[in-house]
């Protein structure tokens, strides 16, 4: 199914309402629906959101493209907002790897949302998962997501999950909220965060420290923090902020600024599309 813009752009304003008004979305995760024609769903986990929808080009991949959708980790929003970037990115060669996760408020939150998205990247090294999908993988993550994806690589024996079993090659955040400590103490973003963490970066320092990307540079490979330059959902200064911090620590990392709003990153018909599909090619080199 082929999530409009509309659609999108929908969602994304009601959800700013609400968070703008401190208050929070739906917390019952609605029924995941029905797989896209041509993918597969493979589950990794007991719960109904503990899945992952795997498409597969004609050809061998070139690469694997692990993707994690964001809506503010909350369960009114779920991985079929990636739907049509991962045909997109399957459609030029890649297998796509499109993540369901537990979110705030239904089984989600801290550890919780964090230890999904390490079992399900890791799930691709599964003895019923196609030979190969784990040789060249990219994380790419939308908002939330991009957090995930950059925690995802930045994982450590200490974090939720513990070490990987599937290393990324390189990892890709559109428009993430990358710097939690920031992002929770600012308007527009306490609600969310301290829901998906808990607590305040005051009463949590020990776990924020654990699901912070910022507080776990550098990364395990090198990181993209894309932010298109009319985002009013997600400040620029969550990529701007990971990247200096990131940079101190000597990690492999570069800012990009591409044109259009916060859902333009992941409309594969907005004009910023061929910079995201030019850096997944990068990442996967």
């Amino acid at each position: 199914m082929r999530i409009s813009r509309r659609g999108l752009l929908a969602a994304s304003a009601v959800s700013g309402l609400l968070v703008g008004c401190g208050e929070s979305p739906a917390r019952t995760a609605p029924s995941p629906l029905p797989a896209p024609e041509g993918s597969r769903r493979i589950t990794y986990g007991d719960d109904e959101s503990q899945f992952v929808e795997l498409q597969l080009p004609g050809d061998n991949p070139r690469a694997t493209v692990v993707l994690l959708h964001g809506g503010y980790w909350y369960p009114a929003y779920g991985l079929e907002q990636l739907n049509p970037m991962s045909s997109a990115l399957t459609a030029l060669g890649f297998a796509t790897w499109n993540v369901e996760y537990r979110r705030t408020g239904a089984g989600g939150g801290f550890p919780n949302t964090l230890s999904d998205v390490a079992t399900a990247v890791d799930r691709l090294a599964g003895e019923d998962v196609p030979a190969g999908l784990t040789d060249n993988v990219v994380l790419l993550g939308h908002s939330a997501g991009g957090h995930l994806a950059v925690w995802a690589a930045s994982r450590t024996d200490r974090t939720p999950g513990a070490e990987p079993r599937v290393r990324p090659r390189g990892a890709i955040s559109l428009a993430g909220v990358l710097d939690l400590l920031r992002a929770g103490s600012v308007p527009g973003s306490i609600v969310p965060v301290t829901e998906f963490m808990g607590g305040s970066p005051t009463e949590s320092p020990e776990d924020y420290a654990l699901a912070d990307p910022s507080r776990l540079v550098p990364a395990g490979c090198p990181v993209w923090a894309v932010h298109a330059d009319r985002d009013e959902t997600v400040p620029a200064e969550q990529s701007t902020s990971y990247v200096a911090l990131a940079e101190a620590a000597g990690a492999k990392v570069k800012r990009v600024v591409v044109p259009g709003d916060h859902l333009a990153v992941i409309d594969p018909d907005a004009s910023c599309f061929p910079t995201i599909r030019d850096l997944v090619i990068a990442a996967s080199a």
